[in-house]
């Protein structure tokens, strides 16, 4: 009797637990759902399957300057949920997204701005760039032991080597851009002429320029 009564007091805590833990999942799911897409969220959030070397963050970067003061990834929602996608694809081929940059809130724009106040290198913050808008991304491709894969030139080499015109590359260098390029192409994204690394969110090109702030833990 002592027996029976356990196991009927065990199915309705299990029934009970299993319950909550559902409404819960949908409430989370419910969250998620009603963030609106131009939202700045933490790409980590979203997805482990992103390498990050964020150069702005350290002096190891054109500028020579640490301007971030601590390495975190944010974009719009939306750029999140595109770029997601394409590093989908990526891992199905053996690669994955490295990040270089992402969203620049505009103070560090002006930042930077006064440390090379040159167009050709720095866009100037009267105008923003779509890095301010959270809709641009710096990336490269590694393989699955994290190599880069050669893109001819390293990241924020100004030099017209780095152009995807550019065409006194070997074929590995050209076959490793064009991957990189065709992947993003599909997924919303627009490469940057000049720049093999930079992609814009193509639906992002329009939003406001941001100044919003993340908290470094």
């Amino acid at each position: 009797m002592i027996s029976s009564l356990k196991t009927i007091m065990l199915v309705l805590f299990l029934a009970v637990f299993l319950s909550c833990k559902s409404q819960n999942s949908v409430v989370k799911e419910n969250k998620i759902t009603t963030i609106d897409d131009t939202t700045f969220v933490n790409l980590k959030d979203y997805s482990a399957d992103f390498i990050y070397d964020m150069k702005y963050a350290t002096e190891d970067n054109f500028l020579k300057a640490k301007v971030y003061d601590c390495a975190e990834c944010y974009l719009r929602l939306k750029t999140v949920k595109a770029l997601i996608e394409a590093n989908n694809v990526f891992v199905k081929k053996g690669f994955r997204i490295k990040l270089f940059d992402c969203y620049r809130p505009l103070d560090i724009q002006k930042k930077m701005w006064e440390i090379v106040s040159n167009p050709s290198y720095v866009a100037n913050p009267a105008k923003g760039s779509i890095h301010n808008r959270g809709g641009a991304v710096d990336i490269t491709l590694v393989d699955k032991d994290g190599k880069e894969l050669d893109m001819g030139t390293g990241f924020d080499f100004f030099g017209i080597e780095a152009s995807h015109k550019y065409d006194k590359l070997s074929k590995d260098v050209k076959n490793n851009r064009k991957l990189l390029k065709r992947i993003m192409l599909k997924n919303g994204f627009k490469a940057l002429d000049s720049e093999w690394w930079h992609y814009n969110l193509q639906s992002a090109l329009k939003d406001k320029v941001a100044n919003e702030k993340w908290e470094c833990k």
